[in-house]
């Protein structure tokens, strides 16, 4: 099975492995802002929100955006990848957030479809109100598995569903990798169903990248988990705080906790082959082009 599109014929040596990018702003447009800003610190891949993070809005799209975004995507070998908002949590107690969670999901994968995405990221959620994991991952598959079912399971040009682990703050349903067992059993390994691996969240949840063959210990487990070909999509985030302190704080390539070469060795992992990176770290445009650099170079 495939992990990623193939490299457009002029791609530089190694972007065919992992081509790297950032998460982008498209305020003033997919194609006119989004792959401008992609262009300019030399993103090979990208990231976007199609609706506001925090919000339950589902605004359509502009047409013409979006044909421009997909056609250029294409042409330039740029894979593309949506993030759901923030809001969702398949895991909640509350009956309106869990279907509008549905909603807004569903919103995702359309407008990624849309515009060409490969996959739709969306955190893993929490079980709150006190109830149990069992429950939550219960409701988890009523709402989720429908969804799922409503996707090709060929490769014939719908998005893959990626499972984002958190950082285990509160209580979290995923953050270390073997917790990606019993989400994938509740929605019964799905063919459509893929992981996005954060690295400032998994070192935030406990896997210490520092440690000598950490990073790798940390993908064979996730493929332990979930089996080989369903990590699709790198979140590439050093971390501001230490191993094991569930704290979701991004820091620029190689400037916090984990370090660069940890990087590397991720790089290396055959569980990557093929699996694009994708930068959320602070630092504004020179911090993003200084970052896609770096992880450049660890990938040659």
């Amino acid at each position: 099975m495939s992990t990623a599109p193939s490299p457009s014929p002029d791609a530089p040596a190694g972007r065919s492995r992992n081509p790297v990018g950032s998460h982008v702003a498209v305020s003033g447009g997919l194609a006119a802002k989004g792959l401008a800003y992609a262009r300019e610190i030399g993103a090979e891949a990208v990231q976007v929100f199609v609706a506001n993070p925090r919000g339950w809005a589902t605004p359509a799209g502009d047409p013409r955006q979006d044909e421009a975004f997909r056609t250029a995507c294409a042409e330039e070998g740029i894979p593309a990848y949506v993030h759901a908002p923030y809001l969702i949590n398949f895991g909640s107690h509350n009956r309106t957030t869990a279907e509008l969670s549905a909603v807004s999901l569903r919103h995702s994968l359309h407008r990624a479809r849309q515009i060409g995405a490969l996959g739709v990221v969306v955190h893993t959620g929490s079980a709150t109100g006190g109830r149990s994991r069992a429950a939550a991952l219960a409701q988890v598959r009523e709402l989720v598995l429908p969804i799922l079912d409503e996707l090709d399971p060929g490769d014939r040009g719908d998005p893959w569903l990626l499972l984002e682990p958190t950082a285990g703050q509160g209580a979290s349903l995923c953050a270390r990798a073997e917790d990606l067992g019993p989400y994938f059993d509740a929605l019964d390994h799905h063919p459509r169903l893929g992981v996005c691996l954060d690295t400032c969240h998994a070192f935030a949840a406990g896997h210490d990248m520092t440690a000598e063959g950490g990073a790798k210990a940390l993908l064979d487990e996730v493929t332990a988990a979930v089996g080989g070909g369903r990590l699709r999509l790198v979140h590439a985030n050093d971390s501001q705080d230490v191993a094991g302190a569930r704290r979701d704080r991004h820091a620029a390539i190689g400037s916090g906790h984990i370090g660069a070469e940890p990087f590397r060795e991720l790089l290396r992992h055959p569980a990557t082959e093929g699996v694009p990176l994708v930068i959320e770290t602070p630092g504004g445009k020179e911090g993003h082009a200084a970052d896609l650099a770096l992880l450049k170079g660890l990938r040659s």
